[in-house]
């Protein structure tokens, strides 16, 4: 694989044609990543787990039909597959409700991992969410830490929810910092921050950490990278009006990532100002046009519609 993801897939339910109609979508931030990448003509697998139910069998499906393989594709009989339910306000827009039964994402083992794919892969990516669960945290750490030592590039994406956290935003920030010695990029948002000590506290976490480079979204604005001493923002791109802002982070990482894998950059050694700023602009043009589409999934750009605006 070029790219494997580790963590969540949950079920979205967008409005449909009709009124008080929704359509089932699948989301989820780690196999948004690895759509996004098999959209830019990448090799993308997946570690989770879903609920052995229909949602469940909806998702195996969905990763499949979008060019991604589910690489511990066992369904789990203890367990439901998270939901996102949506519901409009008289704007038409949407707010979300997560239910989480015991997580099937949540439970993924250390022993449904296989050291040889993690091997024979260039990058592996993983988020905050699969933390939270004890069994998934050494699961993730796991993959992380054999990446990391056979040289790949690892990536990690802070994402924090109330409900997933119970409201604990420094328990959140406690267990990712479990993680960072592993990590080469991490991707925070303006809005999540804090759970590194503020974007002041980026050199010095970088430092302690040895992580190679941060990238910090901040919506329309772009990006910022810190990297080498130094940062830099590289301006965001907008395309058409804003429909919908689910799935553009994951739009812009997943166009970022694959950008340095389509560039030939295979460990944290080769990342450069000049690589980073190329792969900010994908990611921002693929973030940009993924707001003006509902659904994250349905809205992730493909390879080609994205280097036509570059």
């Amino acid at each position: 694989m070029d790219l494997i993801t580790i963590g969540e897939f949950l079920i979205d339910f967008i409005p449909g044609e009709e009124e008080g109609a929704f359509i089932r979508n699948a989301g989820g931030a780690p196999a948004n990543v690895a759509i996004s990448a098999a959209r830019n003509g990448l090799s993308a697998g997946i570690y989770c787990k879903v609920g052995d139910d229909d949602f469940g069998r909806f998702l195996i499906a969905t990763l499949k039909e979008n060019g991604v393989e589910p690489l511990s594709p066992k369904l789990c009989d203890s367990a439901f597959t998270t939901l996102a339910f949506v519901t409009l306000d008289e704007n038409k827009n949407r707010s979300f409700a997560f239910a989480r039964k015991p997580g099937a994402d949540m439970m993924l083992e250390k022993s449904e991992i296989s050291e040889e794919e993690i091997g024979k892969s260039r990058m592996v990516h993983g988020g905050s969410f699969t933390l939270r669960d004890e069994p998934c945290k050494e699961a993730t750490k796991f993959c992380l830490q054999k990446a990391h030592d056979s040289g790949k590039i690892v990536s990690f994406d802070i994402n924090y929810r109330n409900l997933v956290w119970n409201g604990d935003r420094n328990a959140c920030s406690e267990c990712v910092k479990e993680v960072l010695p592993w990590v080469d990029l991490l991707k925070i948002s303006d809005e999540e921050e804090d759970l590194v000590g503020g974007a002041a506290n980026i050199p010095a976490l970088m430092k302690e950490f040895g992580i190679t480079a941060v990238i910090e979204t901040l919506g329309k604005e772009g990006a910022r990278c810190f990297f080498n001493g130094a940062d830099f923002i590289c301006k965001g791109r907008s395309f058409g009006e804003l429909v919908d802002t689910t799935g553009a982070g994951d739009a812009f990482w997943g166009g970022f990532l694959s950008r340095l894998l389509i560039l030939g950059i295979n460990n944290s050694q080769e990342l450069t100002e000049k690589a980073l700023k190329d792969a900010l602009e994908y990611g921002n043009i693929s973030g940009g046009l993924c707001v003006t589409a509902k659904g994250a999934i349905n809205s992730l750009p493909t390879r080609e519609r994205i280097e036509e605006l570059l």
